[in-house]
Formats: C-alpha cells, sequence, structure tokens
C-alpha cells in the first residue's frame, strides 16, 4: 500500500507500508491494504506505520490537524505539520506543553480555550514521539 503524506511545506512522505493507524475525530483507525474508500477528518495525535508485514515495531509520527483519503491502495493525508523523532526535540516540547497548560488555565473565552485544547493535543503527540524514540533506543542499547 502507498502512503503519501502531504504538508504545506510540500511531501514528507511518500512509500510503500504494511499499515497505518491515524487519529481521527471518530477514534483511532487501523488501515490495510485493501481498506474500504473513506475520507476522513484526522485530529491531532499519534499516527503509527508499519512498513512490512514482519515489523514487529511500528514508527511513531506526530501529526496535526488534516484530512486523510483512503482509496484501494493508497492512504493520502494532507496535514498542516508531521514530525517523525528526528524532527522533535523533547526540551522545546515540554516548554511548549508548558506553554499551552497556561494558556488553557488562562483562558478568557471558548475560542481561546479551544486554542489551547488544540495546542495541548498537538504537544502531547509531539511528547509521545519523542518519548516512544527515547525508549526503543534504550531498549535497542541494552540488547
Amino acid at each position: 500500500m502507498k502512503l503519501e503524506l502531504v504538508t504545506p511545506t510540500g511531501i514528507k512522505r511518500s512509500e510503500d507500508i504494511y499499515e497505518v493507524t491515524l487519529p481521527t475525530q471518530d477514534g483511532e483507525i487501523g488501515v490495510l491494504p485493501g481498506h474500504e474508500p473513506l475520507v476522513t477528518l484526522l485530529e491531532a495525535g499519534l499516527m503509527m506505520v508499519r512498513y512490512k508485514k514482519s515489523d514487529k515495531e511500528m514508527e511513531p509520527l506526530a501529526v496535526s490537524r488534516g484530512i486523510a483519503e483512503i482509496t484501494g491502495d493508497t492512504v493520502r493525508i494532507l496535514a498542516d505539520e508531521a514530525e517523525d523523532s528526528t524532527d522533535i526535540v523533547e526540551a522545546e516540547v515540554k516548554a511548549a506543553l508548558a506553554r499551552a497548560e497556561k494558556m488553557r488555565a488562562e483562558a478568557k473565552n471558548q475560542v481561546e480555550l479551544n486554542e489551547a485544547m488544540a495546542l495541548l493535543r498537538r504537544q502531547g503527540a509531539r511528547l509521545k514521539v519523542a518519548e516512544l524514540k527515547r525508549r526503543t533506543h534504550r531498549e535497542r542499547k541494552s540488547l
């Protein structure tokens, strides 16, 4: 199956994969080859990619809001942002998460609260990717 991941800065990924899980407005969905055609809205969250059926681990990516189109054996994702573990600096994410928490606490209206919550979801996904990178690195090092 082909994964096409596009952000405003250009094509982030265009590669063959076996499986992908996506954070949608209705919850997480898994997509395997032969999935029914679907167009769905993405939420900020964790996207997981398995490249081969035999792979035990999946690669995490942090994605922001966007749209996913599944047609035949293609998964096309248009997202505002997408980052893998090489793009993320954990200390910067923790600082951004603290700013988002402060924004939420100081929100004066629903619009400000919604913006803070969206930022919290986005930074939370980025932090999860960084933590998974650190844990995987530590596990490989101990082998």
